[in-house]
């Protein structure tokens, strides 16, 4: 305030080892710290059912509980005076306040015993987490933040990883009358696997990547011989439908807001490499599970079929395009990837005639995409191959380090450096890369 008084807030959500195993509640502590004598109002409106319903509340001793019929009844502690905080009447803030939200169950302990416990316990667990990764010298804020992050993506019950942890937060600020493009990412993309694996790997945090693998191998055996989804929910769920808010306004305003992603429901090309890529790592990897090749390697040949079938087919793309079909490059090449890797992993499995079979199929894919998607008078591969297109798309990129092409071929050298020249923008710090620059279904794009 004009006084200098300030407060600072501190809150996590407790996570530690309890009885041999993870103990990670449904909670948020929180505790305001004053500096000076501030004047705060404490306020407590939890809603139901994504704001629709403001829920009930009940007065007890020392606690609030909420609660709406149909939702779970939750519980708020605190070492201050009940009143304050349902009546919100503004108090001068003397000293540290703790609350505790969780399941509506009474504590053992006062808020501030059980603050301080939690985050004592919490604090040794993350820290103890990140002794045991594997981090370069250089970076290692940076790297650290983002492996707790990815951590704290996954999701122990069924290995799931979540893309993002939010849902409608805006790309960029939306103008008056625009649609924003604000989407749920509260699911696991099969396509993020490879990625999401290799990470894992390489920072050490094996057996969120196994977990991680298995959850991907379910998948396959909830299939069968149907097709995959490019995404699902955290416990295998097929239908996440896509539907509009109109109880909350968005960030800042910026709607719509969405639960459920439509693009559960497209054909997405893409998917079948990324999900030969991410279980290769059982075939090779002694340090995982290496029973039931037989049955994997069949249920992987079956993604094979599929990409073979549908390499030179229309689809959304990676970037998920809601009224636009082509024959995408990174799609067909993700395609290649399924095949060339069947290939190897039947090489290593001492199957030839499988072998000579799948490394024939990536040869066929392999002409096609470096036979149609390079654009010569452009001198770059473009994002299709269906319509003597120039648009460019930084997925591209990859093609070197998923191996259909060289990196030092001159077709490639070209394509980075044409890239980075039409697709790089220069922000009020920062340059950044956009992933493509042509209209989509929602305009023009305006962010990385």
């Amino acid at each position: 305030d004009n006084e200098g008084n300030s407060v600072r807030i501190v809150d996590f959500c407790p996570r530690y080892t309890l009885y041999g195993r993870n103990y990670a509640p449904v909670c948020i502590c929180r505790r305001i710290i004053p500096s000076g004598l501030p004047r705060v109002v404490v306020r407590f409106r939890p809603r139901a059912e994504y704001g629709a319903h403001a829920m009930n509340l009940f007065r007890g001793n020392a606690h609030i509980t909420a609660s709406w019929p149909g939702s779970t009844p939750m519980r708020l502690t605190m070492d201050l005076g009940v009143s304050f905080v349902l009546e919100e009447i503004a108090f001068t803030l003397e000293e540290e306040k703790s609350f505790i939200l969780a399941l509506d169950e009474p504590l053992e302990k006062p808020a501030s015993i059980v603050f301080a416990e939690h985050i004592d316990k919490t604090g040794i667990y993350w820290a103890s987490f990140a002794r045991k990764i594997n981090i370069p010298f250089e970076w290692q804020d940076e790297v650290i933040r983002s492996s707790i992050t990815l951590k704290l993506c996954s999701y122990e019950e069924s290995g799931a990883i979540l893309a993002a942890m939010t849902t409608s937060i805006p790309e960029h600020a939306v103008k008056e009358n625009e649609v924003g493009r604000t989407w749920d990412y509260r699911f696991c993309w099969l396509r993020d696997s490879y990625f999401t694996i290799r990470a894992l790997n390489s920072l050490g945090v094996t057996k969120t990547m196994t977990n991680y693998i298995k959850f991907i191998v379910n998948i396959l055996a909830e299939e069968g011989s149907g097709d995959v989804q490019p995404l699902y929910g955290l416990m295998y769920e097929k239908d996440c439908t896509e539907k509009l808010l109109t109880s909350l306004p968005g960030y800042r305003g910026m709607g719509p807001v969405r639960v459920g992603n439509q693009a559960y429901q497209q054909q997405q090309n893409d998917v079948y490499g990324a999900v030969v890529l991410s279980l290769c790592q059982l075939f090779f990897d002694r340090r995982l599970d290496d029973r039931n090749h037989d049955a994997l390697y069949a249920s992987l040949e079956h993604l094979g079929n599929l990409a073979f079938e549908k390499y030179s087919q229309p689809d959304a793309g990676l970037w998920e395009l809601r009224t636009i079909a082509h024959v995408h490059t990174f799609s067909a090449v993700m395609c290649w990837a399924a095949c060339d890797r069947l290939g190897k992993i039947a090489n290593h499995l001492k199957r030839t005639e499988r072998a000579e079979h799948w490394n024939q199929r990536a040869g066929v894919i392999r002409e096609y995409v470096l036979n149609k998607a390079y654009n010569e008078s452009l001198g770059a591969f473009v994002s299709t191959v269906d319509d003597d297109g120039t648009d460019l798309d930084a997925s591209v990129l990859l093609m070197a380090e998923l191996g259909i092409i060289d990196p030092m071929d001159e077709r490639f050298v070209s394509t980075v450096e044409v890239i980075g020249k039409k697709l790089m923008r220069k922000g009020e710090k920062y340059k950044f890369l956009l992933r493509y620059a042509n209209c989509d279904d929602f305009g023009f794009p305006e962010t990385a």
